[in-house]
């Protein structure tokens, strides 16, 4: 079982503020229950509808004791209480994730916010700015990053234990929308708006996913990349296909197919990478497996709360081997990494890590930038376009 560092420094839990993520929303009830599994925080307030009277009634259906009518109300009175949040998670339509972690920060709160981080490069590369000068911490809701396997690949990488990186590959294969669905069709998916989910579907949805999760794992980001998009099912009016070509600075190559459009399949996300010496292959439908196939020695699965693992994989692992963990408590490991560094900054300690483990608010501009350059890659019929690294203009 994880320790429990806020309840320990701070003699209380972490007071978190929701804003989006209603009783419809899938992702609403993951982040709430996620944040509660380690008991770190407390859900003390919410904006959970657009909708200024069922944004109320909804929290008190299900018993957060501050429920604001719009965020804006939200903002307004936390920042008097005495009581206040502390953090605030943002699962709202993407084209409205730049003025609320702006104005969060602004009133120095910590945040957690649903990739992508924003629409648009200069909006990220603000919010990059933001997070540095209000000196808050700011999490990206890359959730497959929080996966123990997916720690302990990252680990053996950075350990050399592959050697030198040469090849990466990711799918992420999805089939519900591989017809066009009621949602489009009445127009009331948001995720189907361009203003409002950005210049594309795939990249923004399910494609910033990939590309974090590889440069999560390899510690390293493409140099340039080369990208094909395309709308596979008829009439629909946001892309759902995206195949990506990669070139890194040591000369390793990449690819991604990523679809949401793929008739018949589930969720489909998987990474391989090959080093020198061997490689390491991980699904999220076996989350709890990590395949390491060595060059000249025999094959070994490894598995989750097994014997020798690298600390990074035991220090997310809660229960022993051969009982499954998933998606909710990859969530809440996230939540878990941004309390430790929360409470660090609050009793004004370095952090455990000068690198943070959760996805921070760099790594969510660089999703932002890579949405950008695979865009520019297509619309100039595949070539290859660079992508500028995490430290230029941050």
């Amino acid at each position: 079982m994880l320790h429990n560092p806020v309840i320990a420094s701070q003699g209380r839990k972490l007071r978190l503020a929701v804003i989006g993520g209603g009783p419809s929303s899938f992702i609403g009830t993951v982040h709430r229950g996620a944040a509660l599994l380690e008991e770190h925080y407390e859900v003390v307030a919410s904006v959970l509808s657009s909708d200024p009277i069922k944004s109320v009634q909804y929290a008190k259906d299900i018993g957060i004791p501050r429920g604001y009518a719009s965020a804006e109300a939200l903002f307004e009175t936390e920042v008097t209480l005495k009581d206040k949040a502390d953090v605030i998670a943002i699962m709202t339509p993407n084209n409205s994730h730049f003025d609320l972690v702006n104005r969060a920060l602004e009133l120095g709160f910590h945040v957690m916010c649903e990739k992508p981080l924003t629409n648009k490069v200069d909006e990220a590369l603000s919010l990059v700015n933001a997070v540095r000068k209000h000196q808050r911490e700011c999490c990206i809701a890359f959730a497959y990053s929080g996966y123990p396997m997916i720690r302990q690949a990252q680990a053996m990488i950075q350990a050399g234990e592959l050697g030198e990186i040469r090849m990466v590959q990711s799918e992420y294969v999805q089939g519900h929308l591989a017809a066009l669905t009621q949602g489009e069709l009445e127009q009331s998916n948001w995720h189907m708006k361009p203003d409002m989910v950005g210049p594309s579907l795939i990249l923004g949805d399910i494609g910033t996913h990939c590309y974090h999760l590889a440069a999560f794992v390899v510690g390293r980001e493409p140099s340039e990349i080369c990208a094909d998009i395309a709308t596979l099912v008829p009439d629909r009016a946001a892309d759902d296909y995206t195949g990506i070509l990669m070139r890194y600075a040591n000369g390793a190559r990449g690819s991604f197919v990523i679809t949401q459009s793929a008739a018949g399949a589930d969720h489909g996300l998987y990474l391989r990478v090959f080093g020198e010496k061997g490689g390491i292959e991980w699904h999220q439908e076996q989350p709890n497996q990590l395949i390491v196939r060595w060059l000249d020695e025999p094959t070994q699965v490894l598995q989750k709360g097994g014997k020798g693992l690298h600390e990074a994989a035991k220090k997310v692992s809660r229960i022993a081997v051969g009982h499954p963990e998933g998606y909710r408590e990859a969530f809440a490991n996230l939540y878990t990494d941004l309390a430790e560094a929360i409470v660090d900054r609050e009793n004004g300690k370095q952090p455990r890590s000068q690198k943070r483990v959760f996805p921070t608010i760099e790594e969510g501009a660089q999703g932002v930038r890579f949405v950008d350059a695979a865009l520019r890659s297509h619309q100039q019929n595949g070539s290859w376009v660079a992508i500028p690294a995490a430290q230029d203009d941050l």
